[in-house]
């Protein structure tokens, strides 16, 4: 592979409760959605990971993991230079298709705003410490 991976990569902040959320996945999901965290913090995106629909670019992007019948996702926003917010980890337990629950995509927002204000303080932090 001919990529560099930046020196030091971008940590991970978790928001609300997407850390316990992802501990609470069958082993084989959590394995799947860490590697696809681990590429997005050094700059890479893992082959699963898509824009999330709904989100205006590929800022927020959603890795789908099917594993015995079920479907989980991880969402996730590489926006800010500062770190990779997890914004919400969940079985998907909609009859609708494939769409994402309204509930769920209510939380996305939610979270992103908390990420975007979280952002926004370790970016005034960082101007304030050079």
């Amino acid at each position: 592979m001919s990529e560099v991976a930046p020196a030091q990569p971008k940590r991970l902040e978790w928001i609300g409760s997407s850390k316990k959320d992802l501990k609470a996945l069958p082993q084989e999901v959590v394995h799947v959605f860490g590697y696809a965290l681990y590429l997005a913090q050094v700059g890479q995106k893992h082959e699963q990971a898509k824009p999330l629909r709904g989100f205006g670019s590929a800022g927020v992007l959603e890795v789908v993991e099917d594993w015995r019948g079920n479907t989980y996702r991880a969402v996730y926003t590489i926006r800010y230079a500062v770190r990779v917010f997890v914004l919400h980890v969940f079985q998907k337990k909609s009859k609708s298709g494939i769409a994402t629950p309204k509930a769920d995509l209510d939380l996305i927002r939610s979270r992103l705003k908390l990420a975007e204000r979280r952002a926004k303080e370790l970016e005034d932090e960082q101007t304030q410490s050079h």
